[in-house]
């Protein structure tokens, strides 16, 4: 029968990592690995704070669900043990590589999705000043910038970043950080930047008044997008979801809420947290349905995970067995 372990390591982040809600230095993750005897499965979540949790609750969560797990509960199963979030992210995960090392096929296989490439994905600038965001927005060298918003002074920050890189893509992630008063200004700010896309201005109780204005830049659902319970609000106020496999519960919601989207008309976003290589690797294959890949945790990191995913320039490539899937 299956064994379960679990470990929470912590990855020192380049530098700092700052967003409207505040800054960190690392990344802390729990890691679970699913055994048969045969074959080893694993996975990874990043527990988070803005939706309640933390490392002490998801492995107390991971934990209780060690018995039906190890009793042979499969991925099916799992989403009536666990409700979304991070702790059935990591079981979920885990128990997909489980089947494809079991079964020598390719999770993307196992799911019907065609096998993956390489793709573009964003990069992410920290929240800092106008000048300090134009400064690492010249020197990264990506074709895709994902900037951290969210605070006074946004228009200018857009500004200094268009100026310094007059031909880089620019998504944009307020972080929740807007309100009704700013969010015409940021937003008008955003197209005459040429911003592409527009993450979570408005703070996720509050995203009602989306369905009332003109966005003249498509606006995309984060803080507010969770499971496909969560898709019926978001019609009407939102052009496009962020799809985190850590908001989901793992790939199986994923997979599943993405296709709902799709048929919703909303496009699709795929993201991360600050996070290794083995949380991207089942995120990936999410990439050939999404318009906008954001998977760029690793890159953050002053030492990723070994085996690691393989980025070059501005382009990741999927994932080797010996990682995931």
């Amino acid at each position: 029968m299956p064994t379960l372990s679990l470990a929470v390591e912590r990855f020192p982040i380049r530098g700092s990592f700052t967003i409207a809600r505040g800054s960190k230095t690392e990344a802390v993750v729990v890691a679970v690995e699913i055994r048969d005897g045969v074959a080893l499965g694993r996975g990874e979540c990043v527990p988070y704070a803005r939706y309640g949790e933390s490392v002490e609750g998801v492995t107390e969560a991971i934990e209780s669900a060690r018995r039906a797990i190890e009793a042979g509960a499969d991925r099916h199963a799992l989403q009536y043990i666990l409700p979304p979030g991070a702790a059935r992210n990591a079981l979920d995960c885990a128990l997909w590589d489980l089947e494809a090392k079991r079964s020598g096929t390719r999770v993307h296989a196992i799911a019907g999705l065609p096998a993956p490439g390489p793709v573009v994905t964003a990069y992410t600038l920290s929240l800092g000043t106008p000048e300090a965001m134009a400064e690492a927005a010249a020197a990264s060298g990506h074709a895709l910038l994902k900037l951290k918003l969210g605070a006074e002074g946004d228009a200018a920050r857009l500004a200094a970043i268009r100026r310094a890189v007059p031909r880089t893509r620019l998504i944009v992630d307020a972080n929740e950080g807007w309100n009704a008063g700013n969010l015409a200004a940021n937003l008008a700010a955003c197209a005459e930047a040429g911003v592409e896309l527009v993450e979570q201005p408005l703070p996720a109780a509050d995203d009602a008044l989306l369905s009332f204005i003109t966005r003249p830049v498509p606006v995309c659902a984060d803080e507010s997008a969770h499971g496909r319970d969560t898709l019926p609000d978001l019609i009407g106020r939102y052009d496009a979801l962020n799809i985190k496999l850590d908001k989901t519960g793992g790939l199986t919601e994923a997979l599943a809420l993405a296709r709902a989207a799709q048929m919703s008309g909303l496009s699709i976003m795929v993201g991360c947290m600050v996070a290794t290589s083995l949380s991207m690797a089942p995120a990936l294959l999410l990439a050939g349905m999404a318009e906008v890949v954001d998977l760029d945790g690793p890159l953050l990191l002053a030492k990723d995970r070994t085996p690691a995913l393989v980025y070059e320039g501005s382009r990741v490539f999927p994932a080797d067995p010996a990682l995931w899937g």
